[in-house]
């Protein structure tokens, strides 16, 4: 075919085609979910900001079934328990500030809100905002309301002790398996009188009987509190370093993490200082050395098929950031955790 003639079919589709006209069947199916009404469009800067840009819900916890809903994306904004710098409370606000996140994954083809009942429902009420032991015992409580209506959470945080108390309710029924991707393993021992802080919360779900430390696999470990971590190996979990990330190689990484995970139900649990400070400065504990946002992402899509019940996104602190950078990678491992629940739930709910 001649320059001319590639030319001529080119404007012979496409010369007078508007922006919702889509012929590539994936592109297409995908387009027909998001132009109901010509080429229009919602701007993405309008109304008020909402997880990945989400319907809110806020009613949804007061409604028989919570209203229905199959996936509830949840803020919980407290950071009581963090050792380092403060502020991961403002995360749950910088993350839903993040425009333009979906609507379509296309490693996981998947369009999660048009293939999900999915929603923000706002903040987990807490009744102090001094006292942390009391913050966990709100994060239990609405979270197992959550469960028991047989809806997946997603949270927000927060810092990383909200992931013990929303293990609680996750794993109440049967222990849970964890796909962990942190700078730290967050297997220590209380301190200071505390056991709520965010250095700790897998220890304690182990010793709660919520999460089976066999089928938990940490990525991404690293920094000088390697001496904190005996837990994680005197339990049985999987601990992958920093380090040993290009040594293995993605691919392993995801197969072994795959292989520890098994066929149960699994827990994902992200945490942004898991990144390279020089992608993610936003946090309270930033440790060099770290994953570049790409491998992170690659991890994450390489769990599809596996039964995700459950997750979240933890210690983005936007005051350390003036570039929002930590708070875009939040907002894009939110999102790929979420078509990694969608595949989920629809494999549990083939005709749902």
């Amino acid at each position: 075919m001649t320059f001319e003639e590639k030319l001529a079919r080119l404007r012979a589709k496409y010369l007078t085609a508007m922006g919702g006209d889509i012929y590539d069947p994936e592109f297409a199916r995908v387009a027909a979910q998001q132009f109901r009404d010509g080429d229009k469009r919602k701007w993405p800067f309008a109304d008020p900001a909402t997880l990945l840009g989400a319907p809110f819900r806020p009613d949804a916890p007061d409604l028989p079934g919570y209203g229905g809903l199959e996936v509830a994306l949840v803020g919980v904004p407290m950071d009581l328990g963090v050792t380092n710098r403060a502020g991961a409370r403002l995360g749950p606000r910088a993350v839903r500030s993040i425009e333009r996140i979906g609507p379509y994954e296309h490693v996981l083809k998947r369009v999660p809100f048009a293939e999900s009942r999915t929603a923000d429902i706002g903040d987990v009420p807490m009744r102090s905002r001094f006292d942390l032991a009391s913050c966990h015992a709100d994060i239990e409580s609405f979270y197992r309301r959550i469960v028991t209506s047989g809806v997946v959470p997603l949270s927000v945080g927060g810092d990383h002790s909200i992931t013990y108390s929303i293990l609680k309710a996750v794993g109440a029924a049967r222990p849970v398996g964890l796909i962990h991707i942190d700078a730290h393993c967050d297997t220590s021992g209380p301190y200071e009188g505390a056991k709520f802080h965010h250095g700790g919360p897998f220890r304690l779900a182990v010793l709660d009987g919520v999460l089976d430390a066999e089928r938990t696999i940490q990525i991404g470990i690293r920094g000088g509190a390697e001496y904190l971590w005996e837990f994680s190996y005197d339990s049985g979990m999987t601990v992958i370093h920093a380090e040993d990330i290009p040594r293995l190689g993605i691919a392993a990484i995801v197969a072994k993490a795959r292989e520890v995970a098994g066929s149960g139900p699994v827990y994902v649990s992200f945490d942004v200082d898991s990144l390279d400070p020089g992608f993610a400065p936003g946090t309270g504990t930033p440790e060099v050395g770290g994953l570049m946002p790409r491998e992170a992402l690659e991890i994450l899509r390489g769990l599809a098929g596996l039964d995700i019940v459950g997750g979240d996104v933890v210690e983005v602190a936007p005051q350390y950031d003036a570039t929002s950078n930590t708070a875009q990678c939040g907002a894009q491992m939110l999102f790929t955790i979420l078509c990694l629940a969608v595949d989920a739930l629809r494999r549990r709910k083939p005709q749902a």
